[in-house]
């Protein structure tokens, strides 16, 4: 089956998609994203992703103003890739348009938008087990709360990670963890969630929101307030969260060993709750965990 992706209107064969090697994405990194997860072919916190989105555009200074059809194009090529009953990724990406290379942005340009949908499966075994982490200082730009599709930064911190058999890189700004390449990021403290608070340092997780929502629900306190680098392995727990990584238990960080290495109670009352609200609130009744 070929693989369907949507291109500025038409959804087309993906090896027949083409842009202009003028359009600003390409020579600037000039654009915006989004990924959202459907489980079972339905979209996960779709409204908070549109907003994110919103924000970014209106952020940016990128004039698109059609993003009320977004979720019915979703729908399409979910559709057309056999996707529409599947845990599923949609990749949404909106770049300012083309021109001849400028560094200022041109007026009434025409808006770049592509998206492709792909498989996209719970990591389990790491999901139940936890996953090694390294830490490096944030090297990236200020505005890091913008969803940007200028990852160069975040992709070669990620890459150390690979090269170290680790899952993710925690990232250091003036000696406290702001979040991961592509995570955000939280600790366990005294049976209290603690958590960077939203700034530009950090992307506004969607995740987040729900895990924000899980602890009030649950009872959980939550201190909104900078992780210092070395109170990190004197955490009760550590997770990162994402819309891939879902919530992510962390059980060693660089070469230590966080607690005794196993995911800790919170961050399962944490992931049981997420995983109702997932996979068995949007219709997958056979979800991987385990219920009992």
């Amino acid at each position: 089956m070929n693989e369907i992706v949507y291109l500025n209107g038409l959804f087309i064969p993906k090896e027949e998609a083409k842009i202009s090697p003028d359009d600003r994405g390409f020579n600037f990194a000039d654009g915006i994203y989004e990924v959202v997860k459907y489980y079972s072919g339905k979209p996960f916190m779709w409204e908070e992703h549109l907003r994110r989105l919103e924000r970014s555009l209106n952020e940016t200074g990128i004039a698109f103003n059609e993003t009320g059809n977004l979720q019915e194009i979703a729908s399409e090529l979910l559709n057309m890739n056999g996707l529409s009953e599947k845990n599923a990724g949609l990749y949404l990406q909106i770049t300012r348009g083309s021109h001849k290379r400028v560094h200022h942005f041109p007026e009434n340009l025409q808006p770049t938008v592509y998206a492709t949908a792909f498989e996209m499966n719970s990591f389990i075994n790491k999901l139940r087990e936890g996953i090694k982490v390294i830490s490096h200082e944030d090297i990236r730009w200020l505005r890091c709360d913008i969803k940007s599709v200028s990852l160069l930064p975040n992709t070669m911190l990620y890459n150390k990670a690979v090269l170290q058999g680790a899952d993710e890189c925690i990232l250091i700004r003036n000696g406290s963890v702001t979040e991961a390449t592509h995570s955000s990021v939280f600790g366990i403290r005294n049976g209290s969630l603690v958590t960077h608070p939203l700034s530009n340092l950090i992307l506004p997780g969607i995740t987040r929101i729900a895990i924000m929502d899980i602890c009030s629900k649950n009872h959980i306190p939550v201190n909104e307030t900078p992780i210092g680098v070395n109170e990190v392995l004197n955490l009760d727990e550590l997770f990162i969260s994402g819309t891939g990584s879902e919530i992510m238990p962390v059980v060693r960080v660089d070469e230590s060993t966080l607690g005794e290495g196993i995911p800790g109670p919170v961050t399962r009352i944490i992931q049981r709750s997420f995983f109702e609200r997932t996979y068995r609130a949007l219709g997958n009744e056979n979800c991987w965990w385990d219920w009992d």
